[in-house]
């Protein structure tokens, strides 16, 4: 690596981590502002947010890392056009064709680091985060609340005259209507505590009888301890391997979007590096303004494009929109860059 390349990414990397940090915290509070929605549905702790937050932020990196790439690399050769460094650079003998070879290299590295977020790291968290909210929605089913009727815990009616804090349920009572498999039956118990743990939930009683009701005759067993076990209707718990997860793109269209989407995203940089050199290297005389229209331009339309296209071919898109912004991309740098400098 020359000299002049590491000018040039000592310049790229100092704004591309001020940039980072912008765009990430903004990202990030976006996230976070999602996760706090959800305290209105179901009950969570600072620990408990943390932990979501934690579960987004693979998705959060496959957002803000192209876009600050992007960003940093038009600023960058902006600044240095403005201080006419790169024509020093040109006359020197550095042409466009290294600083495009140097960050393509660049561009390659970090979509390649987002292609192992996007098959690794998003299928987990994206479990983790769908499992830990089906758990937490699920126990919310269960808090059960005294004095009110109509409440269930399995296929048990239940009512309790009274709790406190800790979950502890005094004078409760179970009723389960007669099927066409089991009895009429009705249990009283003195106290009650529900156990959360692995996706199940159980109501354990203490000191209660149990009453059966048949045709023939009414049964009594009288007990110290009883456990009645529930487990949510979800998946909670079940892990699918990475090969599973993304073998269901064949059969599910919300997760071929999904991956479409993430690896348009990722190749962001390679698509545009080309485009970025173009808007950063000016004549600074002639050019002045106009680089965060095209910035913006630029970022707007290759995000539409990929939404568009992802929602009608998803299976294709990574490759159409791909090929033809990086095509696109050379060919403005050979009419804006190559012909000129």
């Amino acid at each position: 690596m020359s000299r002049v390349d590491r000018y040039l990414l000592k310049h790229f990397s100092e704004l591309f981590s001020s940039l980072f940090f912008i765009l990430f915290f903004i990202t990030s509070v976006v996230f976070f502002i999602k996760v706090t929605a959800l305290t209105a549905i179901i009950q969570m702790n600072f620990i408990e947010l943390g932990t979501l937050y934690i579960y987004l932020l693979p998705k959060t990196l496959i957002y803000t890392l192209p876009i600050t790439f992007f960003i940093a690399l038009c600023i960058t050769l902006f600044n240095l056009s403005r201080e006419n460094e790169t024509i020093v650079l040109f006359t020197l003998g550095y042409n466009p064709k290294k600083i495009a070879k140097l960050f393509l290299i660049l561009a390659s590295l970090l979509s390649s680091l987002l292609m192992i977020d996007i098959f690794v790291l998003v299928p987990i968290s994206k479990q983790l985060n769908a499992n830990f909210l089906d758990y937490k929605k699920a126990e919310a089913k269960f808090n059960i609340k005294a004095s009110e009727f109509g409440q269930k815990f399995s296929n048990w009616l239940v009512y309790i005259e009274n709790s406190d804090n800790n979950k502890i349920y005094k004078g409760i009572t179970l009723y389960q209507d007669q099927s066409t498999k089991d009895n009429e039956k009705l249990i009283l118990a003195d106290q009650a505590l529900i156990e959360t743990g692995k996706g199940q939930l159980r109501l354990n009683l203490e000191h209660g009888k149990i009453f059966e009701f048949s045709k023939d005759e009414i049964g009594q067993v009288d007990f110290d301890k009883m456990y009645i076990n529930t487990r949510p209707q979800t998946n909670i718990g079940h892990m699918q391997t990475i090969m599973e997860y993304w073998n269901g793109v064949f059969v599910d269209k919300k997760r071929a979007y999904d991956l479409a989407f993430f690896l348009l995203i990722a190749l962001f940089p390679m698509a545009s590096a080309l485009i970025a050199i173009s808007i950063g290297i000016v004549t600074y005389r002639y050019d002045k303004s106009g680089i965060y229209l095209y910035m913006f331009v630029t970022i707007s339309t290759y995000l539409g494009l990929t939404t568009i296209v992802c929602s009608w071919y998803p299976q294709s898109a990574p490759l159409i929109v791909f090929c033809s912004t990086f095509a696109l991309s050379y060919f403005i740098y050979q009419k804006r860059i190559k012909a000129l400098f």
